[in-house]
């Protein structure tokens, strides 16, 4: 592609619309959308420049990608694409762009709902979380409950901001002021507010977004950015990596953006859970053979803001083969000579890293054995919590993990 803008040969026009239609549009959005031998586009954006169109019109089947085929059986001829707002922030010009090369298409931005909501409500866009719940899990929000926190929450219908209430009340946020914002930059905008326990706004517009004014809210549970959520948080049957050696092997398994992990034998997933939260970008799978022990997980996971955790039941090394390639391995409980630690090592990525824990003398032996033969760090980790003795307390220490952690050459 040449450094200078040059619109020749782009046949595909991705033009951002908003509730405004025609009025908020450029004369040079205008004229892609009048020349276009395809207009596609959700029905309320279709029937925004039902003016102008001379061509087809396509509206978006279920999910939007059924609907590429066509747009590229047109390849070279004029096709224009309606998103609200701006089609690459949460909108479909990003999986347009996996199917058309950059420099055959031309896009046109609109001002997005974030954009709009933060200046009716005079908040500084870049101090909030942006969010988007259109086509995904409620929970996702979880992470952004911070206190003194503002979020922008694009919702996915009419009945988001009732359940986003409920899930404030849940988590502890029940003070949190809501502004649920209508129809924006539209004849039938309308912006209402409420707090999250005493919400009663009715009759809400399918197109949203929710502004939450977080306060220091006490006795909320809010998302650490930290790693080492406490214990309890976690459903569990005792097969848990505890809080403090949880937070040492996070440490060592040194979670970067949008890698993903392997975490075998997961238990009550808390490793793989707190590797998702560490960034909204990174993915995990949890591979657990036992079905209750699966369930649990994801529970886990949707209650603690990463619904999106993938679950593999099954056991390891069987349930490995066809995983995507990790960029990073937690194997708790060590190696029953089952070959599972050789299967990981050989699906790790050059520079991947491999943490596993073991308890018993027997792992401690074959750990050793490994670090003798490939090297990286071994670690003793030893934890003692205050308990009582007699009318007094003592140290009392929990069974020692030894922590083999080694990246692959």
């Amino acid at each position: 592609m040449s450094g200078a803008f040059n619109p020749a040969g782009r046949w595909l026009s991705i033009i951002g619309i908003g509730e405004d239609g025609l009025a908020g549009l450029s004369d040079a959005a205008r004229t892609l959308i009048a020349q276009a031998v395809l207009v596609v586009g959700g029905r309320r954006h279709l029937d925004l420049v039902a003016g102008v169109t001379t061509g087809g019109t396509l509206a978006w089947p279920s999910p939007p990608q059924a609907g590429f085929p066509a747009i590229l059986e047109l390849r070279g001829l004029p096709v224009a694409v309606l998103a609200s707002g701006d089609p690459f922030f949460y909108g479909i010009g990003s999986l347009l762009a996996h199917a058309v090369p950059p420099d055959e298409m031309i896009c046109l931005p609109g001002v997005s709902a974030f954009s709009l909501a933060a200046g009716r409500l005079g908040w500084a866009l870049q101090d909030c979380t942006l969010v988007t719940l259109h086509g995904r899990a409620l929970e996702r929000i979880v992470p952004a409950l911070q206190p003194r926190n503002r979020v922008l929450a694009l919702s996915w219908d009419g009945t988001t901001p009732a359940k986003l209430a409920a899930l404030l009340v849940r988590h502890g946020f029940g003070d949190t002021l809501m502004t649920v914002c209508e129809a924006m930059a539209g004849p039938h905008e309308q912006l209402r507010g409420a707090t999250a326990c005493d919400f009663d706004i009715a009759d809400i517009a399918p197109l949203n977004l929710v502004a939450l004014d977080i306060p220091d809210s006490r006795g909320a549970r809010a998302i650490p950015l930290t790693p080492g959520l406490p214990d309890d948080w976690f459903e569990h049957d005792g097969q848990l990596t505890k809080r403090d050696i949880r937070a040492v092997t996070l440490s060592a398994l040194a979670p970067r953006r949008g890698e993903l992990l392997w975490d075998i034998g997961a238990g009550s997933g808390s490793v793989g859970i707190e590797w998702m939260l560490a960034d909204s970008a990174n993915r995990a799978i949890a591979i657990e053979r036992d079905q209750a022990r699966a369930g649990r997980i994801a529970r886990n996971a949707a209650s603690l803001g990463v619904p999106d955790l993938r679950i593999v039941q099954g056991a390891a090394p069987e349930a490995l083969d066809g995983l995507p390639v990790p960029d990073a391995i937690f194997i708790g409980g060590g190696s029953r000579g089952d070959g599972v630690i050789d299967a990981a090592w050989a699906a790790l990525r050059p520079g991947g890293r491999m943490v596993v824990n073991g308890v018993t003398i027997e792992t401690q032996a074959e750990l050793t054995s490994r670090f003798k033969a490939l090297g990286g760090d071994l670690t003793t980790i030893q934890i003692s919590h205050a308990d009582p003795v007699g009318g007094f307390h003592g140290m009392r220490p929990a069974l020692p993990v030894t922590q083999w952690s080694v990246t692959k050459p």
